[in-house]
């Protein structure tokens, strides 16, 4: 996410690599069950998504996100620097889960690139056909950017802005919901997967793919963006808070179909102007349809915004399984809903 620097505290302490454990880990898409959470057998609930009433139902994979994050947000890719070594390495390890997860190229290959940047850069781009003949034509575009700042001023020894929070959190968020509905029946509408690179650069990996799609007459429905997931909120009756909340009714949506309490309203996103500093605004200005990001960085709750100490072991694994749990049911009742029952305000 891009926005004005905020002051923040130094800390000590290097990445977690999981090593040689992370690699047989992610040679998997499916994993044992930990920490509560574990690989979904099927479509497990109901049309429409979960009542706030009901029991909770496990989608996440807790190993999964920890091997992905910890992967992306590893010494080893440098920061995630727009046109580095490191950032193809990341792309070469979303490009394996993709294909691992049978998840379609949306272009001929995954790699879509950039016609914006002086660096060799490109997003990665999959894509799922929706399984209802009337409405498989629409998209619903799910986003998440995958670089970072890269190497900056060294600081208690360490120059590696490693972007845990920002934004293997989101990377990781994304690949989990692709992983799930690559093993269900997918959803009416077709399903795209954009991780963006040039995010840090000014939007630059979601303005080409936006523009390129908006030049074939894509039918976009929606554009959801995942951002900055990696730690909770505290003191809030929400889990998540949607940047522009007040755009569209998204956020409704989503409380009807994840159950209450999954999105709310941050007044700090409006003070910021967080709607139009992360990938969720590329679609809007193209499209003009509901996009929007999804976060639980408040300002209050993470101090290491674009800072080296921004490391996977300050994850909440936990938490972030309890992201995607309440996210995929909102993503399929987006999906799934009739025609017209989205809409901005």
């Amino acid at each position: 996410m891009r926005f004005l620097q905020l002051p923040v505290r130094l800390k000590s302490g290097l990445g977690l690599l999981l090593g040689a454990a992370c690699a047989l880990l992610l040679s998997s898409c499916g994993a044992g069950r930990t920490g509560g959470v574990s690989k979904p057998s099927g479509d497990t609930h109901p049309v429409g998504g979960n009542k706030a009433s009901a029991a909770p139902v496990v989608f996440a994979d807790s190993l999964l996100l920890l091997g992905s994050l910890n992967l992306l947000a590893s010494d080893a890719l440098k920061g995630r620097d727009t046109g580095s070594e490191g950032l193809e390495k990341a792309a070469d390890f979303l490009q394996t889960r993709l294909e691992a997860f049978g998840i379609q190229p949306y272009f001929e290959t995954y790699r879509d690139t950039l016609s914006n940047t002086r660096e060799t850069a490109f997003n990665i781009v999959g894509y799922l056909p929706g399984s209802d003949p009337g409405l498989s034509g629409e998209m619903v575009v799910l986003g998440a950017h995958y670089d970072h700042i890269g190497i900056v001023n060294m600081k208690n020894g360490d120059a590696i802005a490693n972007g845990a929070n920002d934004n293997a959190s989101g990377t990781a968020t994304l690949l989990e919901i692709a992983r799930y509905f690559s093993q269900v029946r997918p959803p009416a509408r077709s399903l795209v997967f954009a991780f963006f690179s040039a995010e840090e650069r000014g939007l630059l990996g979601s303005a080409h793919l936006a523009r390129k799609l908006r030049e074939r007459d894509t039918r976009l429905y929606a554009m959801l963006n995942f951002e900055m997931t990696g730690v909770p909120m505290q003191g809030k009756t929400y889990l998540t808070y949607l940047t522009g909340y007040e755009k569209s009714n998204l956020a409704a949506l989503c409380n009807q179909f994840g159950g209450e309490g999954l999105v709310g309203f941050l007044p700090a996103a409006g003070e910021y102007n967080l709607f139009q500093r992360s990938d969720n605004y590329s679609f809007y200005r193209e499209f003009q349809v509901p996009a929007h990001t999804f976060s639980t960085f408040d300002f209050n709750n993470y101090p290491y915004y674009h800072d080296v100490a921004d490391e996977a072991s300050e994850m909440d694994y936990g938490h972030m399984a309890r992201v995607v749990d309440r996210l995929i049911p909102a993503v399929r009742g987006v999906a799934d809903s009739p025609a017209g029952t989205l809409k901005l305000n």
